[in-house]
């Protein structure tokens, strides 16, 4: 081959080249971006609309709809669910992937602006769009401790973190929670607005107008330019309560005739402890393409120093460092790594010390230059991209192996050392590249796997693709190089004593077999096609989850209590769930956040919002526990919690993959809410009475019950009372109006709320003795033009791209897949008598299995079929090979099904992965043979001979690469993450039952239906 005569010939331009590889190879491995899981940009928003103390049903009609239609109109949407709860309404959008991540979040920022500004009330408290991203996992979050510090000493310390946190250019996100906001509360006398009979407005925008901070210019002063300083924002308390709100007939009233003012906490919606033990939390998160461990160095000083500058009765706590997670399990691959290099030299022994060294020094090369191009691509150091690297170092060394015992056997036929190099490697040369370009055709679909999934698991056969077409480079230039120089001829036509003892062990393995195998072809045939069946009709055994449960650990606790609970009672149940949990001494940390979720700490759980009646416990293990006591533990807690009295506590794990709310989700269309209801509660049976079910909801079970204040629209027209003035009134008494901000003492600006004097949390009393103004200004009593009154009204509401839905989820309880549950449950949902308009369909797993492997995917698959045949076509030329070949293929699938089944493995996407890879490992083994065979029939040897030849020849490398293969992947598959093993544990199996069956099936194909060879023996004359 050329580009192999040329890297001979100028060796010393190969030697420098390469030297060049091995030096950026190294450096690449220190400065690329190094995480914990690969980063991912999908084409995901989630819109969040705060807007408390609007009922769900408000919230639809004067939020939703108009958000909805905006949103829907935009080009490539693909998706958008949307909650909406009291006071929350929950938007998450999802557009085509392939669109412009930025360009999607810039127009549906400007199209949220511009509603706000007309269709939507003006009074919504906040509207906060998010673009979803892996870098929105907090890398860090940290414990300030103290049960007597006061809420003022608390925010400060937090306040301080924060500010000295956000100042490192890599970190983002730095925020505290768990601790109210301070503000300057105006407690307004209705009475006394109500005898001097000065309108609310009045008072509003007076307020307002003192708390507008208005620029005042420039102003040119002979040669120099002055600013001009107006009176700027409220400073302090004082500042509030000397503001003039009322000037007529020479009588000036001031806020603080009519008010209380003072400082004051904002009320209390977010509890946090640590262990027991009031806190604050603060978490920072993390920018892309970054070194987490670069990152990990510039904050640990900043917290040290803090912790030690705390007051006596204030203690910091470091809960959760993922890089510290990240170090070990980069750790754990690094070592699997070192000791797959081990094992894969032990197997190297029968090459000779000479060609073992060889192929050693091509395997850091392959490597380097694998490592250089996924940089260069853009893909980070991370779990996944490292498993790659693994799977590849097995497979990298083929082309390697192939290359230097051709050289060998050329050198021990006794062909001197350049004859060997030259024709050795010209000899098999295009079968290199042939089964180079196979293996990455078979890895080509994984790189183009759609979605999230896709995205998130590309870095692996990336990894693959890169160092194999590395290795195929290093085989065809630097082992040729390399064996002219240190290779010598053998004295000894069988090689070193290694060599002779397996090539012993091979012949006598098929010495009896062969013969039969080849006398009975069909009979040989049958048996193969017998075992295809059975290896495909095992899958039936395995089950199926696309993605598996993380193995870290730590776990989350969610608390539920009855609907409409107010923050204290979800404070109780949570203190109880704490006794329990303080009891289990394998649990290092245990965070409490009540009437929040906890910030987000894994890549595809994001925190639940405000909500009075949900609590989370986010409980962590010792770093180094084993899964199986996580498990163990998560059902200990399941069993434990099953019957508490005060709420519904869920024990949940954290699952790999797209994010799913549950494992099985049914979701129900239709508009007429009660017909939901009761197709809900038969869901909800149907779901209760399956075996393997557990945590079974049903937002429709129960209805919530609200406070109507019904106004009498013609009494309150006759008065000149506005329906606005009431609903202005209303809020102002119960949760409060913002009318401005005030600068505190440290530079940050503070809420100043105006509201009615109240205690700590608002109740019924708040509606009592209420004035509202007339368009004279005169008060009107709230009880002459309104009544108050109860209602029931829906818990939440759902749409799924614009239609309404109720759902119900269930979790599969430990041994149970969701996949095995539906098969039973899909014919009873079938069987529901459903009114027209109304059907169900299902997501959680089922829908991410759709969006993992759905159309694209099956196009990818397809293309890649075709190329695959292509470049085999390009290599026998005759579609007889490409059968001869391709037959393998099932009795590997085989050996990879029974041991998915001893390990106790379902089928997953990581474990199709496998499958998928195997067929290019599989049919690179047999190309081979089959290459070496066509060879030695144009040289004139018969088929039998040329058969029989190419068996005993041939096989010895097809042994050698897969024992290194099966050798280099070991350590992945005792791996305990259930991301990582069963690929590996796919790939041994079929590695083993295909390597031991292509001896005798490939032969027996080759004999059934030879490929004609006569245009390659024109050629050759």
């Amino acid at each position: 081959m050329k580009i192999t005569n040329f890297a001979v010939k100028n060796y010393q331009f190969t030697l420098i080249i390469f030297l060049l590889v091995a030096v950026v190879g190294f450096l690449t491995l220190f400065t690329m971006p190094r995480a914990e899981d690969p980063s991912t940009h999908p084409p995901q928003y989630l819109i969040t609309v705060i807007y408390p103390g609007t009922s769900p049903k408000d919230m639809e009609e004067q939020v939703v709809k108009p958000i909805e239609n905006k949103i829907y109109g935009l080009e490539n949407i693909d998706k958008i669910l949307t909650t909406v709860e009291d006071g929350v309404a929950a938007f998450q959008v999802k557009f085509k992937y392939g669109v412009d991540v930025d360009n999607k979040y810039q127009e549906i920022s400007t199209e949220m602006n511009a509603l706000k500004n007309s269709e939507l009330p003006k009074d919504i408290y906040q509207i906060k769009t998010e673009k979803i991203s892996s870098s929105d996992v907090k890398i860090l979050q940290v414990a300030l401790v103290s049960e007597n510090a006061s809420e003022k000493k608390l925010h400060d310390e937090a306040d301080q973190l924060k500010s000295k946190l956000e100042k490192l250019t890599n970190l983002k996100n730095v925020i505290y929670s768990g601790i109210p906001e301070q503000e300057i509360r105006v407690d307004l006398k209705l009475d006394k607005l109500a005898q001097l009979r000065i309108p609310l407005n009045v008072v509003m925008g007076s307020l307002q107008s003192e708390a507008a901070d208005i620029p005042g210019g420039s102003i040119d002063m002979d040669t120099k330019v002055f600013n001009v300083k107006t009176s700027g924002k409220f400073k302090n308390e004082e500042d509030v309560a000397n503001t003039v709100i009322y000037n007529a007939n020479g009588k000036i009233v001031y806020m603080k005739d009519v008010a209380e003012v003072g400082y004051k906490s904002q009320t209390m919606d977010h509890i946090t402890r640590i262990n027991g033990h009031r806190c604050v939390l603060l978490t920072a998160g993390m920018k892309d393409n970054v070194n987490i461990t670069d990152v990990q160095k510039q904050f640990l000083p900043i917290i040290d120093d803090f912790s030690k500058s705390l007051p006596e009765n204030v203690k910091l706590v470091k809960n959760f460092d993922q890089a510290n997670m990240v170090s070990q399990r980069l750790g754990h691959l690094g070592f699997d790594f070192g000791l797959a290099i081990v094992l894969v030299i032990i197997t190297l022994l029968p090459l000779g010390s000479r060609a073992s060294i060889i192929v050693m020094i091509s395997i850091p090369l392959s490597l380097s230059l694998g490592l250089i191009a996924m940089n260069a691509l853009g893909f980070s150091l991370n779990q996944l991209s490292i498993v790659g690297l693994v799977v590849a170092l097995g497979l990298l060394v083929d082309d390697s192996i192939v290359v230097v015992e051709n050289i060998e056997r050329w050198l021990r036929e006794g062909y001197s050392k350049k004859d060997a190099v030259l024709k050795g490697t010209k000899q098999i040369g295009m079968a290199v590249v042939g089964c180079t370009a196979t293996l990455i055709i078979a890895f080509l679909p994984l790189a183009f796997l759609p979605d999230a999934a896709g995205e998130f698991l590309r870095s692996l056969p990336m990894a693959v693709i890169t160092s194999v077409l590395a290795s195929m480079l290093v085989a065809l230039t630097l082992v040729p190089f390399l064996g002219s120089k240190f290779l010598k001829t053998h004295d000894h036509e069988g090689g070193n004593i290694f060599l002779q003892y397996l090539q012993k062990f091979l012949t006598n393995s098929y010495k009896g077999i062969m013969p039969k195998a080849l006398k009975y072809p069909k009979i040989t045939i049958g048996i193969s096609l017998g075992l295809s069946v059975l290896a495909f009709g095992m899958f039936s055994f395995t089950g199926f989850k696309l993605f598996p449960t993380s193995e870290k650990p730590m776990f989350l606790i969610n608390i539920k209590t009855p609907l409409q609970s107010n923050i204290s009672e979800s404070d109780r149940v949570a203190k109880i769930v704490e006794s329990e949990l303080k009891k289990h001494k394998e649990i290092t940390y245990y965070t409490t956040n009540v009437g929040k979720g906890n910030p987000q700490i894994y890549y595809n759980v994001h925190p639940q919002d405000r909500k009075s009646d949900f609590a989370q416990i986010f409980v962590q293990l010792e770093d180094e526990a084993k899964p199986a006591t996580k498990t163990e533990l998560i059902e200990i807690l399941r069993e434990k919690f099953k019957t508490m009295p005060y709420a519904k506590v869920e024990v949940k794990d954290f699952e790999q993959g797209t994010p799913i709310e549950a494992n099985i989700v049914v979701r129900l269309f239709g508009e007429d809410p009660v017909i939901l209801r009761q197709l809900s509660s038969q869901v909800e049976n149907i779901l209760r009475k399956q075996e393997g079910t557990v945590y079974i909801n049903n937002e429709l079970n129960i209805y919530k019950t609200d406070v109507k204040v019904k106004i009498n629209k013609e009494k309150a027209r006759t008065l000149g009372v506005m329906t606005s003035e009431v609903d202005k009134v209303i809020r102002l008494a119960v949760v409060g109006l913002p009318i401005g901000d005030y600068i505190d003492d440290r530079g940050d600006a503070r809420t100043v709320t105006l509201t009615l004097p109240r205690e700590k949390f608002s109740n019924l009393d708040a509606l009592k003795n209420l004035y509202v103004n007339n368009v004279q200004g005169a008060p009107v009593a709230l009880n002459q033009i309104a009544t108050v009154s109860f209602e029931t009204s829906p818990t939440a509401i759902n749409h799924f791209n614009k239609s309404r839905f109720a759902k119900v989820t269930a979790m599969s309880a430990k041994g149970y897949y969701a996949n095995d549950l539906l098969v039973d449950i899909i014919p009873q949902l079938d069987k529901l008598k459903m009114p027209a308009g109304y059907s169900y369909k299902l997501a959680g797993e089922k829908e991410s299995e759709g969006d993992a492997l759905g159309g694209n995917f099956l196009s990818v698959i397809i293309l890649s079929t075709f190329l695959f045949v292509a470049v085999l076509l390009l290599q026998f030329k005759t579609f007889k090979g490409i059968i001869i070949v391709l037959s393998i293929i099932p009795l590997g699938i085989l050996g990879g099904v029974i041991l998915l089944l001893i390990d106790g493995s379902p089928m997953s996407l990581v474990a199709i992965i496998g499958f998928i890879g195997l067929s290019g490992i599989q049919v690179k083994n047999s190309l081979l043979l089959v290459d070496f065979t066509n060879q030695l029939r144009l040289e004139g040897k018969s088929i039998d001979e040329a058969i029989a030849i190419a068996g005993e020849t041939r096989f010895l490398p097809v042994v050698l690469t897969s024992i290194t293969a099966i050798c280099g992947l070991i350590p992945l598959a005792l791996n305990s993450n259930p991301l990582i093993a069963p690929l590996a544990i796919v790939l041994i199996g079929g590695l083993i039952s295909s390597t031991i069956l292509s001896r005798i099936v490939t032969p027996v194909m080759y004999k059934l239906i030879p490929p004609s060879l006569e245009i390659e023996s024109e050629e050759e004359n």
